[in-house]
């Protein structure tokens, strides 16, 4: 089973809700924590293992061979981003554009633009007893956090067997890396908070689930800060709230001192519980907890 955890916002406690999830599923069940959030991962803030595995992930740019090229200009007219530019006699890469779809190496009918790697991360997965953590994060400079999410998806479907629970903790946000780290789940969390930015956020977020037809549920983080106006919005879509979290600072004490909520923090240990029966109502896979 794979579950994402995301936001239309950052800051509602999606890694709050990952890490303690995926560390309560590890006390019963082989679970690994991949965090998705590669532009900013912190996950490894609050859970740790040893290291066992950790590669440099590349992402594929063409390298113009001026000796090879006749200058024909196709490459230029593929490339939907702008990557590839003739110039006169000179064509030239634009390796932030560069989406690595292969188009402009494929159809260069002299092969002149072979595609080479370039590094924009590195991936790291450590092991804790029944928790595996696997966590890829972006190099400074590197715009585009979509191909690393992929790639780091490819490593946990090559890696951990079907009957993993494996728990995705998404970047903020609507955008592509969104997209990329949720469309493969069975069930998708929506953390948010109830506050008009959290609303208003959680709205653009219900409208990409929708869009991307998955399946999803809201937990309420920081209850009691805000208004009613997310419950009543839930209501009026049917929109399941799955679990809430209260504001207490015990909850923010602990957090900031990095430390996992569930084994000392009973509400939040209770909506864990209320997440893990709710999805196995569904009937897309069973927790055992």
């Amino acid at each position: 089973m794979k579950i994402a955890i995301a936001s239309g916002k950052g800051g509602t406690g999606k890694t709050t809700v990952s890490t303690n999830l995926a560390s309560l599923l590890s006390k019963y069940q082989k679970t690994v924590l991949v965090d998705l959030d590669v532009e900013e991962p912190n996950t490894q803030l609050f859970v740790s293992g040893n290291m066992i595995h950790g590669e440099i992930m590349n992402k594929m740019i063409p390298e113009w061979d001026a000796d090879k090229c006749t200058r024909c200009g196709k490459c230029q007219k593929v490339c939907n981003f702008n990557a590839v530019m003739q110039i006169l006699d000179e064509v030239m890469i634009f390796p932030e554009l560069c989406h690595a779809c292969y188009a402009c190496s494929e159809l260069c009918p002299v092969q002149a633009l072979p595609m080479t790697p370039k590094k924009m991360g590195q991936l790291t997965h450590r092991q804790n007893r029944n928790l595996s953590i696997v966590e890829s994060k972006l190099d400074i400079g590197e715009e585009q956090a979509v191909p690393l999410i992929a790639q780091t998806l490819e490593y946990i479907n090559k890696t951990f067997s079907k009957d993993v629970i494996k728990i995705y903790d998404s970047p903020p946000g609507t955008s592509c890396p969104v997209i990329e780290a949720t469309k493969h789940a069975d069930f998708v969390i929506l953390v948010t908070e109830p506050t008009p930015f959290g609303l208003y956020d959680l709205k653009l977020a219900v409208e990409t689930m929708r869009e991307i037809k998955k399946a999803f549920g809201v937990v309420i983080n920081r209850q009691g800060i805000g208004n009613e106006q997310v419950e009543i919005y839930c209501r009026d879509e049917n929109i399941p709230v799955i679990a809430t979290i209260p504001n207490l600072r015990s909850i923010a004490e602990k957090y900031s001192e990095g430390e996992l909520l569930y084994n000392t923090v009973p509400s939040v240990r209770s909506a864990l519980e209320n997440i893990v029966k709710y999805i196995n109502s569904l009937e897309i896979g069973t927790i055992i907890i």
